[in-house]
């Protein structure tokens, strides 16, 4: 069997490669610039953490957190020993204070307990600050809940709102869906389980909603529940271990279409459909698709085969 042999100048040149990539990592992991780093961590499987986002961990100086003991686990789990700081909505201001003498001589990361940081979590105002020292901020991108749940949810995503937290009062739960109503975009949000049943019994009054929830996201457990408000809180209440946690829900609104009309696009279409359907077969489709009468189908297509 013969083999390939490489040549001393090939040799020499894979070598180089290969130094040159150890001796940048090396760089990062010695030298990581001054500044702040904020650096998504996974949202349940360990395994989605990044290689930049684990290298970027290894070297920075300081690690900004929600919960100390939260991140050390994902720390101890990497091997990783470090400076943890708390961060929380009481106590941002005091915490830019604390680190002001940091900042100019040392790499920050920002994390949060699960997922892209700042997204309904604190640390705006840290980030603020740094913009206006305009001191060096970047972002290690990651994992990320909401987009996650809009993947899974099979609701159109090509526009969507983000809510934040479901309210925690009556009031608050009714505006929320008032503005949901309101809207053509798919709204997203996040809700504990405590409130989540009365959440769909809300939703439920109104039939024009479609809605995905989903819980623990790319666990061992990840559940996702499709449907109407109703069919899903009859599905979540038969167990109470299904409320536990927080979960992210998806709510679409059901699109009418009894007002639709045979427009241009509708008229488009329908002369592709005629290249590989018959008429009566298109009319079928088209009827399906939009609900508009098969009669005003038929006499439009007839137009459209006679040109």
């Amino acid at each position: 069997m013969s083999g390939y042999s490489f040549g001393k100048d090939e040799l020499v040149e894979l070598f180089t490669g290969a130094q040159e990539m150890m001796n940048i990592n090396i760089k990062v992991m010695n030298s990581l610039e001054t500044g702040l780093y904020i650096v998504s961590t996974p949202i349940g499987n360990l395994a989605d953490l990044s290689s930049r986002a684990k290298l970027i961990l290894e070297s920075v100086d300081i690690v900004v957190c929600e919960n100390p003991n939260h991140s050390l686990k994902l720390l101890n789990n990497l091997g990783i020993k470090k400076k943890l700081l708390s961060l929380h909505d009481y106590n941002e201001i005091s915490l830019i204070k604390r680190i002001e003498k940091y900042q100019h001589n040392s790499s920050i990361a920002l994390i949060s307990d699960a997922g892209s940081p700042l997204i309904s979590d604190p640390g705006y105002n840290l980030v603020r600050d740094y913009i206006d020292k305009n001191l060096l901020i970047t972002t290690v991108p990651g994992a990320s809940s909401i987009i996650s749940a809009l993947q899974l949810s099979g609701l159109p995503i090509h526009n969507f709102i983000f809510y934040g937290f479901v309210p925690k009062n009556i009031g608050g739960i009714k505006d929320l869906i008032k503005k949901i109503s309101e809207t053509s975009l798919t709204g997203v949000a996040f809700i504990s389980g405590l409130r989540l049943l009365s959440f769909l019994e809300l939703l439920s009054k109104n039939n024009d909603f479609n809605i995905s929830v989903c819980k623990e996201i790319t666990k061992k457990n990840e559940a996702v529940y499709r449907g109407t408000p109703r069919k899903i809180a009859e599905i979540i209440s038969v167990d109470a271990k299904k409320l536990k946690g927080e979960f992210v829900i998806i709510i679409a609104k059901v699109k009418s279409r009894d007002n639709i009309k045979i427009n241009n696009h509708i008229t488009k279409e329908m002369k592709k459909l005629l290249k590989k359907f018959s008429l009566t077969e298109v009319v079928e489709i088209v009827h399906k698709l939009t609900n508009i009468s098969k009669k005003e189908i038929y006499g439009t297509a007839l137009l459209i085969k006679d040109d």
